[in-house]
């Protein structure tokens, strides 16, 4: 139940504006909130395979095989189909952490949570979204047009997660500096791993990882 009710406040927060509240109600809603999420998918594998110069109207309408008349009503323009990406691929990397963080909570209910975030997080960052975040966060240090797009999302992505932290580990509330060092810890030794996999290979990763771990554990002794 607590689990449930993290996704859910969590996902709330992170939910797409364009989207508006509650789900659609009408079959021409519904089908047409189909048609969008298809466009959103098909320009995340546009991003993961082309980088962010492969993020056009054209190709996007071309992979989800729609018109390019339904591509414009939807996406008047390569920045409304880009803003409405960010948002998309924040969401779903927030939804897709909470699917699996939840399930290692109910299958190993004796591990430590916060062994159990963490080896979360590290699989969330191999996963297609977290891919193409990258592409969109390469890009947006130089690209004023997508900043615009990227940063404001960013931010309330890292304002969420704070904010479900103090509601979710109230045990850890006297350790909250400890706790948030620990999660920026994590977020930037696995975005390093990510990008080094090539050149260390899995048995050093492993090793950093298990230290990663250690180091964050460490953190909330309370002799410290």
């Amino acid at each position: 139940m607590a689990g449930s009710t993290m996704q859910k406040r969590m996902l709330a927060a992170m939910r797409p504006t364009s989207l508006g509240e509650g789900e659609p109600v009408r079959w021409q809603q519904r089908k047409s909130a189909q048609t969008r999420l298809k466009m959103l998918e098909a320009a995340v594998d546009c991003l993961v395979e082309g980088g962010y110069q492969g993020l056009t109207t054209a190709q996007v309408a071309e992979r989800a095989q729609v018109s390019r008349g339904a591509m414009h009503h939807h996406f008047a323009t390569r920045m409304d189909l880009v803003a409405a990406v960010v948002e998309h691929i924040f969401y779903q990397r927030m939804r897709l952490f909470l699917d699996d963080y939840i399930a290692a909570m109910a299958q190993s209910r004796d591990a430590l949570l916060i062994d159990l975030a963490t080896e979360a997080h590290w699989r969330s960052v191999q996963t297609r979204e977290y891919a193409a975040y990258l592409e969109l966060a390469v890009a947006a240090r130089t690209d004023a047009e997508l900043n615009a797009a990227f940063a404001p999302a960013a931010q309330r992505y890292d304002e969420v997660w704070i904010a479900e932290m103090i509601e979710s580990f109230p045990q850890w509330q006297d350790q909250w500096e400890a706790m948030k060092l620990g999660s920026d810890f994590a977020i930037a030794v696995h975005s390093g791993l990510l990008l080094q996999r090539p050149v260390m290979g899995p048995e050093r990763i492993e090793k950093v990882l298990k230290l990663t771990i250690a180091s964050i554990r460490s953190l909330y002794d309370p002799l410290n």
